[in-house]
């Protein structure tokens, strides 16, 4: 295993513990689970290849199933999964430039697009109940990821940590 590898998994598993971390901060809502779980991962796009993010945020959603109580249960895993895809995506945005882009990609897709396969998986009510909850949650995440990348970056751009 090289060691720039090595490195990168060391991040993601730091990231991702990051990631449960913020699962445990609730944003309360009616129908869906939705935590501080997605701004860690949303940070990390500065040092983390888009794999590697995108799968501290699948940890980090499975996290918050897990101390919710795992109300949508085998669902999880397909919304761990999004998440995983919208983070990656989010991350190959930023490293395009599109940096207002990336934050409008990420709210509607983690807000909207993330739960458009429960409209039907489960029903209409669960997609029209969820949203504005999964909406909301994703801008706090967004606007808390917002403030800390420009200082992350700064500090690899100054040299001050070794980029991988």
């Amino acid at each position: 295993m090289r060691v720039s590898t090595l490195k990168q998994i060391i991040l993601t598993a730091l990231v991702a513990a990051i990631c449960v971390i913020g699962s445990f901060i609730k944003i309360p809502g009616f129908m869906a689970t939705a935590a501080l779980d997605s701004a860690p991962a949303l940070i990390s796009v500065a040092f983390l290849p888009p794999l590697y993010s995108g799968f501290a945020s699948g940890i980090g959603h499975l996290a918050t199933a897990l101390t919710s109580g795992f109300p949508s249960g085998p669902f999880h895993l397909l919304i761990a999964f999004e998440m995983m895809l919208i983070t990656y995506i989010f991350n190959v945005l930023h490293r395009s430039g599109y940096n207002m882009l990336k934050w409008i990609f990420f709210i509607i897709g983690n807000g909207v697009l993330a739960a458009l396969p429960f409209y039907y998986l489960i029903s209409p009510a669960f997609f029209i109940g969820a949203v504005p909850n999964l909406v909301i949650a994703s801008v706090i995440n967004a606007v808390l990821a917002a403030m800390a990348l420009p200082i992350i970056e700064k500090v690899f751009l100054e040299g001050k940590v070794s980029k991988i």
